[in-house]
């Protein structure tokens, strides 16, 4: 269930942002009349991630068990890759989303209502279809599958009343650490919705070594126990995982969460290395008495010459002067 809040506070939250700030611009920009097609993009982004979800659930019912659990597991795997293009894109555009919403809503005031219809609607479906997918697996890999789905409510619902907040001025988060510290749970909730997707494709046959258990605690933590329900509704655990599922689990995960919580332009290169710089200070620094002394030896030799030219460029001046220097 916690799991399920999560994404559904995550998502619902990010498209809650994306709809005050388009209203927000609208009425500051004096076009408060263009809110009609903005809300209409959000109805019909709505409708489309209830329908998708459906179309998922009544699709798979006719299906036989491996089918079933084959199609699972794939969209497991999809769902993971969503989710985790999705936090990495709001960790990396975060600070300057609200400009770019900005210049694309100045593009469909100019272009038209339908134009601002559109932008509301991907704006806001792609989160709607990505919770639904995100849900529909966790009902799916859940014994009770009115909790996943009543998680998710709930997370929505606090979603929007926390974008009515922000909107309104009432509420202010700093939303850098929110996003990351939301994007670093649900990077460990998506590893396990990975090894569930691929216990699926193993019972589907899909895959092998569905028998090669790595280790089981089932003894220790029942399933079927309180806190065996919470940690599978929370990160998907089980307690009997396949080596394969170990394997996928730390694969993703390790080196995922690494990038994830790395300082934002890490590995980048932003100029010249600090390291480069410095030997390049230190070798121009060592060169300049070098450079006086072959200076002097250049001004010994032509010294004369030098004063030469003063001296002609002296009386040049000199005899230009009207009526000259009488002597």
């Amino acid at each position: 269930m916690f799991s399920n809040f999560l994404i559904g506070l995550r998502e619902g939250l990010e498209a809650s942002l994306v709809v005050c700030i388009l209203i927000a611009y609208l009425v500051k920009t004096g076009n408060r009349h263009k809110l009609l097609p903005i809300w209409a993009g959000v109805g019909i982004a709505v409708v489309v991630s209830l329908a998708f979800g459906a179309g998922l659930e009544f699709g798979s019912q006719e299906m036989t068990f491996k089918a079933q659990e084959a199609l699972g597991g794939s969209l497991s795997i999809l769902s993971v890759g969503l989710v985790t293009w999705m936090v990495f894109w709001m960790r990396r555009t975060a600070r300057h989303l609200k400009k770019e919403l900005h210049g694309k809503l100045d593009e469909a005031l100019a272009m038209g209502t339908g134009a601002l219809v559109a932008t509301a609607l991907l704006a806001v479906g792609r989160e709607g279809l990505e919770t639904s997918l995100f849900v529909w697996r966790a009902v799916h890999a859940a014994d009770d599958g009115w909790h996943p789905m009543i998680g998710a409510l709930l997370g929505i619902v606090t979603a929007v009343v926390l974008g009515w907040l922000f909107y309104r001025g009432a509420l202010k988060i700093n939303l850098a650490k929110f996003f990351t510290w939301t994007g670093g749970m649900l990077v460990v909730v998506a590893a396990g919705v990975l090894a569930y997707g691929v216990h699926d494709l193993q019972e589907a046959e899909f895959l092998g070594g569905l028998q090669n258990r790595a280790f089981d605690i089932s003894a220790t933590i029942p399933p079927d126990s309180w806190y065996g329900t919470l940690l599978k509704g929370t990160f998907n655990f089980q307690p009997d995982p396949t080596v394969l599922q170990i394997t996928v689990w730390a694969l993703y995960l390790i080196p995922t969460l690494a990038l994830f919580l790395a300082p934002v332009g890490f590995g980048r290169s932003e100029g010249p290395a600090v390291g480069a710089t410095d030997q390049k200070t230190r070798k121009a620094t060592d060169e300049k008495p070098e450079a006086g002394s072959a200076g002097d030896g250049a001004r010994g030799s032509d010294g004369a010459e030098h004063d030469g030219e003063r001296v002609r460029d002296g009386a040049r001046r000199a005899g230009s002067r009207p009526g000259g220097d009488a002597v």
